[in-house]
């Protein structure tokens, strides 16, 4: 049988990561759909094909943000073709001195609580501290997300502080804890 080369950038146990892509449009947004009650109030991703567009675009041509999906492994014709997950953001992403990013995540219904986007974490936390030169990674999560909470404690990062009225979500201003981790951390882990 012939080798069939994997489209992930790094890959585990039971899942793989990839860069999202405008063709994941279909099975992305149905997913999103599907999993509106898990993510309500916390994130809004993209539900039409036309908010997909816009979202990928400036995830695939910012140079500060780039996306990825956690794609199950298994379940097609090459063994990196399984249901996304879900997916992992590193936004503004700053070079020089800082090399640093902040993450945005989220899990889709069908795969929540089975330990994926756990693995999927720890691949893009090595792939950013690896291939993209990171130093640092940053995540800010409301105080009341607690699977979002435990899934950057089960990663290795720190609580370092709580910042008022952060960021804009469904309507007002929310509180964050930032949580954070750097290379050191991870290879001392």
């Amino acid at each position: 049988m012939p080798h069939i080369p994997s489209r992930h950038l790094a890959e585990g146990t039971r899942v793989g990561i990839r860069h999202l892509t405008l063709g994941d449009g279909p099975e992305f947004t149905a997913r999103a759909r599907e999993s509106k009650d898990l993510h309500h109030p916390w994130l809004f991703p993209p539900v039409t094909e036309e908010t997909y567009a816009g979202y990928a675009g400036r995830l695939i041509e910012d140079p500060a943000r780039v996306g990825f999906l956690v794609c199950e492994k298994g379940g097609g014709p090459a063994k990196d073709d399984g249901a996304i997950a879900g997916f992992i953001n590193i936004n503004n992403i700053v070079l020089g001195g800082f090399r640093c990013g902040a993450l945005g995540y989220g899990a889709f219904a069908h795969a929540a609580g089975r330990g994926l986007m756990r693995e999927g974490l720890d691949l893009v936390i090595g792939y950013a501290f690896g291939p993209m030169g990171l130093h640092r990674l940053e995540i800010n999560v409301q105080p009341g997300n607690a699977a979002s909470i435990a899934l950057a404690r089960g990663a290795g990062f720190r609580l370092e502080g709580l910042s008022p009225d952060m960021i804009y979500i469904d309507g007002a201003w929310r509180d964050h804890e930032r949580w954070a981790i750097t290379a050191e951390m991870r290879a001392s882990g």
